[in-house]
């Protein structure tokens, strides 16, 4: 690690040509999802759930990033991205690159995912492989369950297009004839009702014959001729079309955010479309009707071969009891001190709390605020909710405590994307029970993970406080690699309470003992750090900076690592998802690795570690090193300084991500992957299967290695 003296080299920092697209680094990560479709050693229904995330995942981007830039082109605007694009060429080559990428999708899903769910007896049938037996079924099902939901629309000047909700299920349908009121038949369209389920399971197999499964679009396209009795049918076809998905409310105008959001809300679904969907074998002057009656282009239509909603099939994953086909079960391990029956106050007194998740429990973060609530000492709970989910045991805790005469602050984002109705409604839930809710800061969103806790102890008040790098959602936590600090300090409760009263309240910006804090504080002190470690390497000493993110973006931190990475700093980036950052550019950046983990966990923990001299600094974050995060954001990063926790979390959530594993994908200096150790024997390990090991044990191989020391 030791440095070598340098100088920077002659580089333009705003040179375009330093910087990765962010939108096609976004695309190349779901890339990298769907390729876990592809991968042999992933149990089988796992693949098929990473097929369907790289579908969703493709959903939102199309709704945020491709619709941001449309609406960017049609109103001429001149911004260009960090790369150097304008926004019709960035859209040119998002069309491109994600033309391939479905096609890929619906590769990965024809020949490979259900011929492989084939082999293990799990069918899934088309209409054109129904047995008469299974067609017998269908055709009553059809009659009894989903015909009398269903309404066709002929298009006539009495019977305009229909409005299309935004990602639901329709039919273009060709018909001919002459109805009963003598009119011309022409073109209809069918909207499938989104109550109905889009995947059925066929009764009476044979024995041995293994589970027969059937789509409800190819039972509607199927019996579609009796939505038009005494017509002929010449031509039926599913489509889809995706809107943007972004809410638009003037927060320095509106009087009460949370009314007009709620006004907003049912036109999301109906917005600007800016993706069209169609079956393969639809006419190409069929395409182009509904390409015009959405006003999209050529380039904004993707020809499907199969269901059109690949996410629809992740149905399959509850309906096929299958534990062989998934990942083994594992507990969650719940640390000595933080059990149901411990005294969580008297154990943070004695010391701090780190739980790695989702190795460690959640539960603990649920249980120390549900007995708060319950607790007669605790005066105030003061709380930060950003995503919860639905039937919360979270707000359900929150909602005790105000019933029982607490003083309870929610600070709720009602900004946040596609949750905006289930936060609507836990503000009224709130609200109704007597907690006073805000709504954060006009233009910031509050994306900082916090929770204060005040207790009266022998007369005194003190504050306990928990700070995540994760949302306040019980599901998710054991979904995502997150990290939960749990703490009786002074000096961070101080600085956790100063933070609400901004959020809350009205006031200059205070100083904060240990909390770096966006927009104020947390960009700025991030790039000091990274320059000191140029100015140690400048010198010729050891100089190193380790940090994991979901993305990084910001120009001006990138212009600072690349700095550092010319002054002889050695710099690892653990990136799952978009990177602007170009590594190992000769003379500019070969000091600089980036790689992107993935796995059976979503990786979500944002740490910072940097080698301070031998006095290392480690600091976790709800921010990623984005513009808005760094910018447009109320954001938490707060400093592990325990010794002790902060040593085991650098081995586990930082160096044990930079071995030669599997799973582990390497960025290439034009922006593209390359996979380590495909197909390697002995097989690679994982990190997250080490961590499973060491926190759960599950899993445990005795020839599996231990967690790597610090390289």
């Amino acid at each position: 690690m030791t440095a070598t003296p340098a100088q920077p080299g002659n580089f333009d920092y705003g040179d375009p040509q330093l910087f990765v697209n962010r939108d096609l680094s976004v695309l190349e990560f779901n890339r990298r999802v769907l390729t876990q479709a592809l991968d042999p050693s992933v149990p089988l229904l796992e693949r098929l759930r990473f097929l369907t995330i790289s579908s969703t995942n493709l959903d939102e981007f199309f709704e945020v990033r491709a619709a941001s830039h449309r609406e960017a082109a049609i109103h001429g605007a001149s911004q260009l991205t960090l790369d150097g694009r304008t926004p019709e060429e960035t859209l040119a080559a998002i069309a491109e690159v994600a033309e391939v990428l479905v096609h890929d999708q619906y590769k990965a899903l024809n020949k490979v995912i259900l011929p492989a769910l084939a082999e293990e007896g799990i069918h899934l049938v088309r209409r054109s492989q129904w047995n008469p037996s299974q067609q017998e079924w269908i055709l009553d099902h059809f009659r009894n369950q989903v015909l009398p939901v269903l309404t066709p629309m002929g298009l006539d000047p009495a019977h305009p297009f229909p409005r299309i909700l935004n990602k639901s299920l329709n039919f273009v349908v060709i018909v001919e004839g002459e109805d009963a009121f003598g009119r011309d038949a022409g073109i209809a369209i069918v909207q499938v009702p989104r109550a109905l389920p889009r995947v059925l399971r066929i009764p009476g197999s044979e024995p041995g014959t293994g589970m027969h499964l059937t789509m409800l679009s190819s039972v509607i396209h199927a019996h579609v001729g009796e939505l038009f009795p005494g017509m002929t049918v010449k031509g039926c076809h599913q489509f889809r079309v995706t809107r943007n998905g972004d809410l638009w409310v003037d927060e320095e105008e509106v009087e009460n955010l949370l009314q007009a959001l709620r006004g907003e809300l049912p036109e999301r679904q109906f917005a600007d479309a800016v993706r069209l969907e169609l079956a393969t074998d639809c006419p190409d002057e069929l395409a182009q009707f509904l390409l015009q009656r959405f006003d999209l282009t050529e380039a904004e239509l993707y020809r499907v071969d199969g269901p059109v909603n690949l996410h629809r099939l992740s149905a399959l994953l509850d309906m096929v009891d299958r534990p062989d086909l998934k990942y083994p079960p594992f507990m969650p391990h719940i640390p000595k001190g933080v059990g149901p029956d411990d005294c969580i106050f008297a154990t943070l007194r004695a010391g701090d709390i780190l739980l790695h998740h989702p190795y460690e429990s959640f539960g603990p973060v649920v249980e120390f605020l549900r007995k708060s609530s319950e607790d007669p000492d605790v005066l105030a709970i003061k709380q930060t909710l950003y995503r919860t989910g639905a039937d919360s045991p979270i707000v359900a805790a929150l909602m005790t405590a105000a019933r029982a005469g607490k003083q309870v602050t929610a600070v709720i984002e009602l900004r946040a994307r596609f949750d905006e109705a289930r936060n609507i409604g836990l503000a009224t839930q709130l609200q109704e029970v007597g907690a006073s809710v805000v709504y954060g800061i006009v233009g910031y969103k509050t994306h900082a993970k916090m929770m204060m806790i005040v207790r009266r102890e022998q007369g005194k008040l003190r504050r306990y406080c928990h700070l995540g790098t994760g949302n306040y959602h019980v599901g998710t936590a054991r979904a995502y690699t997150d990290i939960s600090y749990l703490t009786s300090r002074p000096e961070l409760g101080e600085d956790v309470h100063q933070v609400f009263l901004e959020l809350t309240g009205l006031g200059e910006e205070q100083a904060l003992n240990r909390i770096l804090q966006s927009p104020f504080t947390l960009q700025k002190s991030m790039l000091d750090h990274i320059r000191a470690e140029a100015n140690a390497a400048q010198a010729g000493q050891p100089a190193r900076v380790v940090a994991k993110m979901n993305a990084l973006t910001e120009a001006t931190v990138i212009q600072a690592l690349y700095l550092a990475s010319q002054m002889g700093v050695q710099i690892d980036l653990i990136i799952r998802g978009a990177c602007c950052l170009r590594p190992g550019v000769k003379g500019l950046s070969e000091n600089i690795r980036v790689r992107s983990v993935l796995g059976r966990f979503l990786e979500h923990s944002r740490l910072f570690w940097f080698y301070a001299g031998g006095n290392d600094i480690l600091f976790a974050s709800s921010a990623d090193w984005m513009s808005r995060n760094l910018k447009r954001r109320v954001e938490t990063c707060f400093p592990i300084e325990d010794k002790q926790l902060r040593d085991r979390l650098t081995q586990e959530d930082l160096f044990n991500y930079l071995g030669e594993d599997v799973q582990v994908w390497k960025m290439q200096s034009d922006g593209t992957y390359i996979r380590n150790g495909q197909g390697q024997e002995p097989p690679l390990s994982h990190p997250q299967d080490r961590l499973l090991d060491k926190l759960c044990g599950s899993l445990h191989r005795e020839d599996e290695p231990g967690l790597p020391g610090q390289v």
